[in-house]
């Protein structure tokens, strides 16, 4: 059964007791599958001619496509032959929308995908989950209260890499892992996010004019997304480049690396940090950027083992993708290949079969939306599921913050949120029972 959100509310007020669980539409592995795109930038534009070239492949059929910048919008519309539309609530309560791929800035992820979940949709959402730790811990329990299939946007957590990685680690192959590295580094003349600027485009044109966009909109302050400004054209073209709409390079770029470490490491969910530091700063792109070029970070866990992440834009030579255990190393990029540590040679031996070096096969795998369409379809177990999206989130957007506020931020696990070192101390303190000293 599918619904729009306006049917939804109405039947349920008359039949409070049913959830909304039982209004999901079930799909058979022979129905075809109707996809709509809310945001067609760079990402969206991809994906929406990804799914266009395979339509009968897929057995789906691209529907509506959305955005607030009409010439995007329009692009993107004649490539896929979709219905266009300035408004994602069109889409919502669109009877013939089953799944939505949502690639707008970050600011605004979750909330529409919550949105979408709510009106009986599947949501494919690009990385990051969220802008905010609380935003994903509201996607996370969306998800989980409504039953619907949410893919959140790295791919190589579909990596058939990382699943060999995640077999060899949990089959214990290179004993405990202690700790793991990667980075994601460019190098540019023109600074990194500074995209091409439309120099007809802003809310000054009629809302027929292919230079026309839907600011407001797109800013969300009404819902206190972002802060109302006027209309800035390199907001708008470059918001990478803004803390107001996304985290910079961690959430961009580190975002890709973590959740797959966290996904060969701790498993299909991930993990949450216990403790996480980072460093950097602005060291050449000096323009009207408030993020930096240079970023480090490193996330410990309550499994004890640490990640150390780096990414850089102002020098291309970045780390390897190297995952650490007592027994063996194993080298993602290279195979992945394991190769056992001297000290421990007699134990390593025993464990792969006599050798000093194994390499392994990865996994035969579809690609991450093909993964998402499957799991839609047939139950199939998702790449990054929202408990692994919303992990992953928490450890990367905790870096960011460490940097923005010079401390060392912590965890706290019970109640989900984050404190600073200064403040867990004074936690631990507080409740110590000291003796008093009396003269």
């Amino acid at each position: 059964m599918h619904i729009t959100r306006r049917t939804f509310v109405k039947t349920t007020a008359t039949l409070p007791f049913i959830s909304s669980l039982s209004y999901g539409r079930i799909l058979g592995a022979n129905d075809r599958l109707n996809v709509a795109f809310i945001g067609t930038g760079g990402m969206g534009t991809s994906h929406a001619k990804n799914l266009a070239g395979r339509v009968e492949q897929e057995n789906e059929t691209i529907t509506h496509v959305c955005d607030v910048y009409n010439r995007r919008l329009n692009a993107v519309a004649k490539i896929t032959g979709a219905i266009p539309t300035l408004e994602y609530r069109e889409i919502l309560d669109a009877d013939d929308v089953d799944a939505v791929v949502i690639s707008t800035p970050d600011h605004w992820h979750t909330k529409m995908a919550i949105e979408a979940m709510e009106s009986g949709k599947d949501v494919y959402v690009e990385k990051p989950l969220s802008h905010t730790i609380e935003q994903a811990l509201e996607c996370r329990d969306a998800v989980h209260r409504t039953g619907r299939t949410l893919q959140v946007g790295p791919q190589g957590t579909s990596s058939g890499r990382i699943w060999a990685a995640q077999d060899a680690i949990s089959k214990n192959l290179i004993g405990k892992v202690s700790w793991s590295q990667a980075s994601y580094c460019r190098n540019s003349r023109g600074g990194q996010f500074n995209w091409p600027i439309d120099a007809d485009a802003g809310p000054h044109q009629a809302k027929d004019h292919d230079g026309y966009v839907w600011w407001d909109r797109w800013l969300g302050h009404q819902w206190n997304l972002a802060p109302k400004i006027d209309w800035n054209a390199d907001h708008f073209f470059r918001f990478r480049k803004y803390l107001a709409y996304n985290g910079g390079l961690a959430t961009d770029l580190l975002y890709h690396r973590l959740a797959p470490f966290l996904r060969a490491i701790e498993g299909a969910n991930g993990a949450y940090p216990s403790r996480v530091v980072a460093s950097g700063g602005t060291y050449l792109e000096k323009d009207e950027r408030d993020i930096p070029d240079t970023f480090l970070m490193v996330a410990d866990y309550p499994n004890e083992h640490s990640i150390v992440l780096a990414s850089v834009m102002t020098n291309s030579e970045g780390l390897p993708t190297v995952i650490r255990g007592q027994h063996a190393t194993m080298f993602v990029d290279d195979g992945p290949k394991v190769v056992g540590q001297g000290t421990w040679e007699e134990e390593f031996k025993a464990k792969s079969g006599g050798e000093m070096e194994v390499m392994l096969t990865p996994h035969e795998r579809r690609d991450h939306m093909g993964n998402f369409l499957d799991a839609i379809r047939n139950g199939d177990e998702l790449a990054c599921n929202v408990d692994l999206g919303c992990s992953t989130m928490v450890g990367i957007k905790m870096a960011v913050d460490a940097l923005q506020q010079d401390k060392v931020l912590r965890w706290n696990a019970e109640d989900e949120k984050v404190v600073s070192s200064s403040e867990s101390s004074k936690q631990i303190l507080a409740g110590l029972a000291l003796p008093s000293f009396a003269c």
